[in-house]
């Protein structure tokens, strides 16, 4: 692998008929941000505070690696999601913003450093993720399970959320990171899988699949996926992701807007209405999916509340 990301082009082909629109919902294609893809600046004294933080213990967020457009919102409110096992990855996904290169060797007292500024913040609902490391022989999961008992053991009342990578589709690797327990296993299926080729080239769709059936079948966790719609799918397709979801026992799906991190990255076909979103959530729910659906939803945006309400629901 290497540091260089070359642009990516628009995903060829093109898109499958859809037959008659679910709604007569407006349809906007990629040219400016509509008003619902607008946020305010950030307050720039919360954003300084958390990366000082971060800084003195070494951290990596996903917020910043990813360039999560709902970064300043959840610093504002002392929130982050921890990215572990360095910011840089193996894979070269066509979406996303964290680096692809050849990683550095794990820090062995990053779980502490994690469990410490989960103190330091007071959460009470914590989210693990990290890069996807195909170089080291289990995944990364040894590392995950590390993290989630310093979590526990620095704050117990913690709830922890475990957004993981495929672990190349290693099922033993999946059990270690279940038999620790997590209270929400996460892993995204990202789109829909004709557009795999292009958005997750060294990824499976299937297999990914098998993932989140086996979290199902073997854990006691609330199990979670996650979507990105703009990318050239088609309503349908969406619709079909969520059949497969629902399939395998996945309790919760979020589902929000791509947003391109660069040029260098894939360019969004559609910026697609709130409209279509919220249609997105009910087909969800009429499946017996909890759905959060909007532009700026993502895997781990108010992930604390979704808990919750999936706790509620009995999940």
């Amino acid at each position: 692998m290497t540091g260089v990301r070359g642009c990516m082009p628009p995903i060829d082909g093109p898109r499958p008929s859809d037959g008659p629109r679910p709604s007569d919902r407006p349809q906007s294609g990629p040219g400016p941000k509509p008003e619902w893809l607008k946020k305010r600046l950030p307050e720039a004294t919360s954003l300084r505070s958390m990366e000082a933080l971060l800084r003195r213990r070494g951290l990596h967020t996903v917020c910043e690696s990813a360039l999560c457009p709902n970064l300043g919102e959840c610093f504002a409110k002392g929130t982050a999601t921890f990215l572990i096992m360095g910011d840089v990855c193996t894979r070269n996904c066509g979406f996303c913003g964290v680096t692809s290169a050849v990683p550095g060797p794990l820090d062995p007292d990053e779980p502490d450093k994690v469990a410490e500024a989960v103190a330091s913040l007071g959460l009470l609902h914590v989210v693990v993720t990290s890069v996807t490391r195909d170089d080291l022989p289990d995944g990364g999961a040894g590392h995950y399970v590390a993290t989630i008992r310093a979590i526990r053991a620095a704050v117990p009342e913690a709830t922890v959320e475990a957004l993981v990578p495929d672990f190349g589709g290693n099922p033993a690797s999946v059990a270690h990171v279940l038999a620790e327990g997590p209270d929400v296993f996460n892993h995204n299926l990202e789109t829909v899988p004709r557009l795999y080729p292009q958005v997750r080239p060294q990824a499976v769709y299937e297999r990914s699949l098998a993932v989140l059936r086996q979290a199902s079948e073997e854990g006691g966790a609330v199990v979670k996926t996650g979507l990105m719609v703009g990318l050239g799918e088609v309503p349908k397709e969406v619709r079909a992701v969520l059949g497969d979801a629902r399939a395998v026992g996945v309790d919760v799906v979020t589902i929000g807007q791509y947003l391109r991190p660069s040029s260098c990255h894939l360019p969004v076909v559609e910026y697609v209405h709130p409209q279509a979103f919220a249609e997105y959530g009910e087909w969800g729910r009429e499946l017996g999916l909890q759905v959060h659906s909007a532009p700026f939803v993502r895997s781990s945006f108010h992930a604390g509340e979704s808990f919750a309400e999936a706790r509620r629901r009995g999940a």
